[in-house]
């Protein structure tokens, strides 16, 4: 990176750490501190949490699927858009008219409080987990793009970049501390920061790199020409092209159960239960989820073109092994992005990329301080539940999880192979723990034993299919199981979408015809929603589109700065068409929030008098 593109860096993670800042004066409960005070609009908690999917992997693994077997890549995650549609439909608003503060609020009310101390640890080291290796890649990421120079104490005298220590302690701790310090208000904005700077940046390459490969027509032509690979049993096998929306494992039924698994995911995950608590009403609730799930129908293609367009302007050699595929995908979408990029955009870039993990890493740290805070720690000091000194707390909570998280991180390197456990955890786990929480929400009889049940068999059947039955697993060594195994490692992605989608339904299914009778969870979740429904509707702050409004601005003002650049004078006409669309669409937003600020003071003095 140039000094420019390191000038552009530090502005904007100056600007993300004034947002956090700038909202800590909103914290003056825990309601403030972990749902917004039920202020936050519609659309602020709809880009949240389109942006709390998004992680340094996205770039690497979905992009390095993109880069390999083209069109696949978007067909995965359009299914994240159709399982965001289905929970704005019939979840979100759910939630929402509960009248809880978080979700584990729900957890404890409807399931009582061994269910709640399950939930919050197990989930909290799991996360916690999951999610510093999410650092670890950004981590990865970003420290091959800054080289410094020699004499810099945050050097790595073995690569002449930024070292990995430093690089991820520096911006974990940035991501720590906003969000310590602003709360869920911090995340919310912030994440709509990220969203903007992530799609400028996306934006800004695909035609420049379409240019580079001849134009649409052109890719078109050679993207039909190019064969997809898939890495199978350590082989390069080629099949179909890169236009194919199905290839190799992906097929349509793993698509189905992919957006099964996150249709629970959604619906249930605190991190985005929280986005539907955290707005006035139910109605915001589906709103913000409909445009998360309308983004997600829209925007894969998007961000998924720079490393397939990579793919057909610099082919894999033939006969190219597993090692040097795989290596290549890895960096794609950086390869893509630096080869086009004029200077100072290259910084926006990696913005982007930190915005990625940053707007998951803050998520997941707010709401399981939030669950610590208020659910575990709360009861226990016998406090109230507005006292000013329980966001004190939060914050101690928020920044403890975060050194764990740092650490953590840090020591990702030697775990290993960890990361292919872990993927392997997340298919197993996300429907057997959820799918009792989101069936509860429709069934007046489910208990803490649902929970239980579903888990423990879901669970053992779960870590059979995938480590005892997989090659090498305990039980291959078994003749009456040794047909069943050979099936499910010639099957592996049917096995682990059965096991980790349907046999959690079914056994919940199953429970519910056989139980009967109202369950005691259920009333006193109906109390918590008719003592909140009697209470005083919220309106939403006006706040956030000011904020949003001049974050644009600025952006547009740096894209009329990098024209004065000399290395981008070819790229002038570019910046400077951004710039002019990016300051036009501020005024908009300001003129309107403005606007709506005096409408909204005018009424209130109306209703006073």
């Amino acid at each position: 990176m140039a000094s420019i593109d390191y000038a552009v860096l530090l502005t904007y993670l100056a600007g993300v750490f004034g947002v956090g800042c700038l909202f800590a004066a909103k914290n003056k409960s825990t309601s403030d501190m972990f749902a917004a005070g039920g202020q936050s609009p519609w659309w602020a908690s709809g880009l949240s949490a389109f942006m709390t999917m998004f992680s340094a992997n996205t770039f690497v693994v979905w992009g390095g699927i993109a880069y390999r077997q083209g069109l696949v890549a978007v067909s995965i995650n359009l299914m994240y858009g159709v399982a965001a549609l289905l929970v704005g439909y019939f979840v979100a608003g759910r939630w929402k008219q509960i009248g809880v503060q978080t979700p584990a609020e729900y957890v404890q009310l409807r399931f009582g409080h061994s269910v709640l101390h399950f939930y919050t640890w197990f989930m909290t080291v799991f996360r916690i987990v999951t999610t510093a290796g999410a650092l670890y890649a950004l981590g990865r990421v970003l420290v091959s793009l800054m080289p410094l120079a020699e004499g810099n104490p945050l050097r790595d005298p073995a690569t002449g970049t930024l070292s990995l220590f430093w690089g991820i302690v520096i911006f974990s701790s940035i991501v720590v501390i906003y969000t310590m310090i602003g709360g869920l208000w911090a995340v919310l904005m912030t994440d709509v920061l990220q969203f903007i700077i992530l799609n400028l940046a996306v934006l800004f390459v695909i035609p420049l790199a379409l240019a580079k490969v001849g134009g649409v027509g052109a890719f078109w032509d050679a993207a039909l020409a190019t064969p997809a690979l898939q890495v199978h049993a350590g082989k390069v096998v080629a099949g179909g092209n890169l236009l194919s929306v199905i290839s190799g494992d992906y097929t349509w039924f793993f698509l189905a159960g992919w957006c099964a698994v996150h249709f629970f995911m959604i619906g249930a995950e605190w991190a985005f239960v929280q986005r539907f608590i955290c707005v006035p009403d139910a109605n915001a609730a589906r709103k913000s989820t409909y445009l998360f799930g309308g983004l997600y129908l829209l925007s894969p293609l998007l961000w998924l073109l720079p490393p397939l367009i990579w793919r057909v302007h610099t082919p894999i050699p033939a006969g190219a092994s597993e090692d040097i595929v795989l290596r290549l995908s890895e960096t794609a979408y950086i390869d893509a992005c630096q080869s086009v990029l004029p200077v100072g955009m290259v910084g926006l870039m990696v913005a982007a990329m930190f915005s990625a993990t940053a707007s998951m890493v803050s998520s997941q740290l707010n709401v399981f301080s939030g669950v610590i805070t208020h659910d575990i720690y709360r009861p226990l000091a016998q406090a109230v539940e507005g006292d000013p000194y329980l966001v004190w707390v939060g914050r101690v909570v928020t920044s403890l999880l975060g050194a764990l998280l740092i650490a953590i991180a840090l020591f990702y390197e030697s775990l290993g192979g960890a990361e292919k456990v872990i993927i392997n955890i997340t298919e197993m786990v996300v429907v057997a723990l959820f799918a009792p929480t989101l069936w509860s929400l429709f069934s007046r009889t489910m208990t803490a034993r649902g929970v239980w049940i579903t888990a423990g068999v879901s669970l053992a059947i779960g870590v059979v299919v995938r480590f005892g039955l997989q090659s090498g697993g305990l039980f291959t060594s078994i003749a009456v199981l040794e047909p069943l195994a050979q099936w499910v490692q010639a099957n592996s992605n049917t096995a682990k979408t059965f096991t980790g989608v349907v046999i959690p339904v079914f056994v919940l299914a199953v429970m519910q015809f056989f139980s009967g009778g109202v369950a005691a969870g259920h009333d006193r979740v109906l109390a918590k929603q008719h003592n909140s429904e009697a209470s005083m509707p919220v309106d939403s702050s006006s706040l956030p589109a000011v904020v949003v409004g001049g974050a644009i601005a600025v952006c547009g003002l740096l894209m009329f700065m990098l024209m004065l650049v000399p290395e981008n004078s070819q790229s002038r006409m570019t910046l400077g068409g951004f710039g002019s669309v990016l300051v036009a669409l501020a005024i908009l937003i300001l003129w309107v929030s403005f606007s709506s600020y005096n409408r909204e003071q005018e009424k209130r003095r109306e209703d006073l008098l």
